[in-house]
């Protein structure tokens, strides 16, 4: 069996890992066969490919970003695109199945593609951990050490300048990097796209930091919205899936908490510094363990499926299961990180 692997969608800590894991089990214990799947979709409709063997996964698991290159184009679209067409690509390629590296965006198309009959088994991969099904996805980890260790710093410089210091992370529509990343550096408060605050409570927890002689720190996910917005703040367009990218609300904030409290304030947005670099040692077990467990499910003829992690143990899941919400933060957790705000 030839077997065609593809990293689609944003760049993650751990992809490496999952193709390094893949193609060494792959190769050792069925004797199969992989061709690297370039651009993601993109190398699909127009058939880019590299050789992907044992030799060319040697020494990758620690390595970030991804050999193979990603992209965020939509396989439904332009003159090459859709399944007939797709279709027509792997078979003139030899490729008899793919494993498809990716978020929502990616893991979506996936379904689509499955469901018109193209043999297609799934890995999620997100910093954000927002698919439903898995417990966490690899990258996640690694950008929660890296808005962590960001935060550290920034407090430093908070606390020479007695200024307050509006911390934007990651995370799209879903505050897990803010919830874990506020908690490990001790912000005085988390604002998270599932609770919606007042910027006069924002303020007031401010206000609170300073008083007792400190320099406030606040943590905002990208998608956190003020109660008086409709939408998250978004000026930089959409994406190949038509989905608005998100940033900047950090830049909204820091000037009003200046304005109402008199405090100087700050803000930094972290952005793609949290893809990068290596993964973390969780990350690259998790990844690895996935891309292995990819390789059970090709076996198994396990077609619209995604390998998910539940506590411990790696499970398949359909892709109807993993799209079928975003993983949100729950009540309780926020609640947990409430008490330490102010």
């Amino acid at each position: 069996m030839r077997i065609g692997v593809l990293t689609s969608g944003g760049d993650c800590p751990g992809l490496n890992a999952v193709i390094r894991g893949a193609v060494l089990k792959g190769t050792r214990i069925h004797d199969q066969e992989f061709i690297g799947i370039r651009e993601g979709w993109r190398g699909v409709v127009e058939g880019l490919t590299m050789p992907l063997d044992r030799h060319s996964v040697r020494g990758l698991g620690k390595q970030g970003g991804t050999i193979l290159g990603t992209s965020r184009t939509n396989p439904f679209e332009g003159p090459l695109g859709g399944p007939e067409n797709i279709k027509g690509t792997m078979s003139r390629l030899g490729i008899d199945a793919l494993i498809a590296i990716g978020g929502e965006g990616t893991l979506a198309a996936a379904k689509r593609l499955t469901d018109a009959g193209l043999k297609i088994v799934g890995v999620p991969k997100t910093i954000d951990n927002d698919l439903e099904a898995t417990d966490y996805s690899f990258g996640f980890d690694t950008a929660v050490e890296i808005a962590t260790e960001a935060i550290d710093r920034l407090r430093t410089t908070a606390d020479s300048h007695q200024r307050c210091m509006v911390v934007e992370v990651m995370g799209r529509h879903v505050g897990w990097i803010a919830l874990h990343a506020g908690m490990a550096a001790g912000a005085h408060a988390i604002l998270i796209p599932e609770q919606p605050q007042s910027i006069d409570q924002i303020a007031a927890w401010a206000v609170s930091v300073r008083d007792r002689g400190r320099a406030p720190v606040i943590v905002v996910s990208e998608g956190f919205t003020l109660n008086t917005m409709e939408t998250p703040h978004s000026e930089k367009g959409l994406d190949a899936f038509n989905r608005p990218r998100l940033g900047g609300i950090s830049e909204i904030i820091a000037p009003e908490i200046e304005r109402m409290t008199g405090i100087e304030s700050r803000a930094t947005v972290l952005g793609h510094i949290q893809r990068g670099g290596v993964p973390s040692a969780y990350d690259r077990v998790l990844a690895t363990r996935l891309g292995m467990a990819a390789i059970d499910s090709v076996m198994a003829g396990e077609w619209g499926t995604m390998v998910a992690l539940r506590g411990t143990d790696l499970v398949n899941v359909p892709f109807a299961d993993a799209l079928s919400g975003l993983k949100q933060v729950p009540q309780a957790r926020y609640d947990e990180a409430a008490i330490l705000f102010g």
